[in-house]
């Protein structure tokens, strides 16, 4: 296969990614960031993907390992090469799926760290609010905490999706899917005190309806809501390795310690398989045999017996 092919096969790639899968443009340039490590592998071992055999693709994934690359991270890469493989089966560039037998690493399953409702408080007490965007940043952070929202999904809210009388934000979440999420009165209030001093900013063209703007005028970078969290982090003192997703995880938390169905923290989450959200979503022991001792009628019995003793 020539260069140019090959360069043609990549582009037919994307755009199926693009307009069949309906994949968002960060997840997009994800797949082909990690197709570019199998290219780079085909290519200095002098393959082709055309005629790519099972026992190349589990060499590939022997020097993923070999080069330091985690297991979670090598288990994405090859989600990507199967996507990739399936696709050129898919508009006739192969008549097989060498994919098909490729085993992916074992992988324990990883609990994000999570915030309590006190260390939120702490990450804002910590907000210098004489600053000009003291306000904003503390609307972040309710937002984060109240919602769930991803971080992509913040930096694009927009006011036209804020249903303030409602209570409720519409999120235009992963694969341009749309969902409704409750907002609460504190968070709508922090981002009524948040629009005073963004009124006063002069806002470019094109970006008057986001709601989080940098003093540009201009709608924020996940890069900056990420260095913002974790300076905040160490300002409150808390220990814990933080980012905007573990406000996120917080959230899913604290509802599902709180009694809320798995089925509807799927939906506020936006998961598309209620698979991920179990993995997403963890109470610690001890709550859980705290939750037993005091709602389980076996334990409710033997409680009152006692107490009539």
């Amino acid at each position: 296969m020539t260069k140019k092919t090959d360069v043609n096969i990549v582009k037919g790639y994307a755009r199926y990614l693009k307009l069949e899968r309906n994949l968002a443009q960060n997840t997009l340039d994800a797949y082909l960031n990690d197709l570019g490590k199998l290219l780079r592998y085909i290519d200095n071992n002098n393959l082709d993907p055309l005629t790519l055999r099972l026992e190349d693709l589990q060499h590939f994934s022997a020097t993923l390992h070999d080069i330091g690359i985690q297991p979670v991270s090598q288990c994405r890469i090859l989600s990507g090469v199967r996507s990739f493989f399936r696709y050129l089966q898919l508009d006739g560039y192969r008549d097989d799926d060498p994919t098909e037998l490729l085993e992916s690493p074992q992988i324990g399953t990883h609990l994000p760290e999570v915030l309590s409702t006190a260390e939120v408080d702490m990450l804002e007490a910590a907000i210098d609010l004489s600053k000009p965007e003291g306000q904003r940043n503390k609307a972040i952070i309710e937002v984060l905490f109240s919602c769930g929202l991803r971080v992509s999904e913040l930096v694009n809210l927009k006011i036209s999706n804020i249903y303030f009388d409602e209570e409720f934000v519409r999120i235009i979440g992963k694969g341009s899917k749309e969902r409704l999420v409750p907002i609460s009165a504190k968070a709508i209030q922090e981002i009524r005190y948040w629009f005073m001093d963004r009124n006063l900013l002069n806002i470019k063209k094109g970006e008057e309806d986001y709601v989080f703007l940098n003093r540009r005028g201009a709608h924020l970078t996940r890069t900056m809501i990420l260095i913002m969290i974790k300076r905040l982090a160490a300002e409150a003192g808390i220990q814990k390795t933080i980012s905007p997703h573990t406000l996120r995880h917080s959230f899913a938390t604290a509802l599902l310690e709180g009694g809320a169905d798995l089925r509807v923290i799927q939906a506020l989450l936006g998961h598309e398989s209620i698979g991920t959200t179990e993995i997403y979503t963890h109470i610690d022991t001890s709550t859980l045999r705290q939750e037993i001792l005091m709602h389980h009628p076996r334990n409710i019995m033997q409680k009152s017996r006692k107490n009539t003793e």
